[in-house]
């Protein structure tokens, strides 16, 4: 199963290299793609820097600086570019233009001074400032492309903040993503940040195997001494990836 090819990953790295990603989260790019539903090509382009075959000059930068160092020469994210997609993958499908993408994002890690800016609570108070600093600079993005981004902007932000829960010093350090009425966490601090029940830590893709080989949610539930609605969170998280 995934999360066993995953563990087998993080273990796999020297003892030394196994406590730096302690607290940060750790996702392949095929985690990231199903927790996200974003494209693992879209991902590598985001975060990858590509270069020419023939001139190896470099012709694309990365949108950001992910949080971990390659592992086994794969590329890894912590939870904060799990975010970081998020956000850049709902931006581009409300008709937020690439280059007005990557103008926000450089204007807001100077003003966020973090590389991950769309994960401050910050970027949520500044997004409409972003917006009015970049109609204020001589920078190819077309004028219609800002006005449209002023609308779209908050609209995303608006519905981010419904899933995300902000420390006292406004870093985002848990993401709820059905709600945080509900059961489910990622939280880099418990299970590298892997999608789980809230109250016990239960992996989702476990309680959802476990009802894929036809045990009852009250079975489950009394297994894993969880509460039935724990249970039922966790299948209705699995099966919206899946979908």
């Amino acid at each position: 199963m995934a999360f066993l090819a995953r563990f087998f990953i993080i273990f796999s790295v020297n003892e030394t290299a196994t406590s730096n990603l302690l607290g940060k989260g750790i996702y392949t790019v095929p985690d990231a793609a199903r927790l996200c539903r974003v494209s693992s090509r879209r991902i590598r382009y985001w975060l990858k820097d590509l270069r020419s075959e023939k001139s190896r000059e470099s012709y694309h930068h990365p949108l950001w600086r992910g949080e971990l160092a390659p592992i086994d020469d794969k590329l890894a994210l912590g939870f904060h570019d799990l975010q970081e997609v998020r956000f850049v993958d709902a931006f581009l499908k409300a008709g937020v233009s690439w280059n007005l993408m990557r103008e926000a994002h450089t204007i807001a890690k100077r003003k966020t001074g973090k590389e991950h800016p769309f994960c401050t609570r910050q970027f949520f108070t500044d997004g409409s400032y972003i917006i009015q600093e970049i109609i204020g600079n001589e920078t190819d993005v077309a004028y219609e492309e800002v006005i449209e981004g002023q609308r779209v902007f908050p609209k995303i932000i608006l519905q981010f903040l419904k899933e995300l829960e902000f420390s006292d010093n406004d870093e985002l350090v848990r993401w709820w993503p059905l709600g945080t009425n509900r059961s489910i966490v990622l939280d880099p601090q418990r299970q590298f940040g892997q999608p789980i029940t809230a109250s016990s830590g239960v992996s989702t893709e476990i309680l959802q195997a476990a009802a894929k080989a036809g045990q009852s949610v009250e079975e489950i539930a009394d297994w894993y001494e969880l509460d039935a609605k724990s249970v039922l969170d966790a299948i209705e998280f699995e099966l919206a990836l899946a979908a």
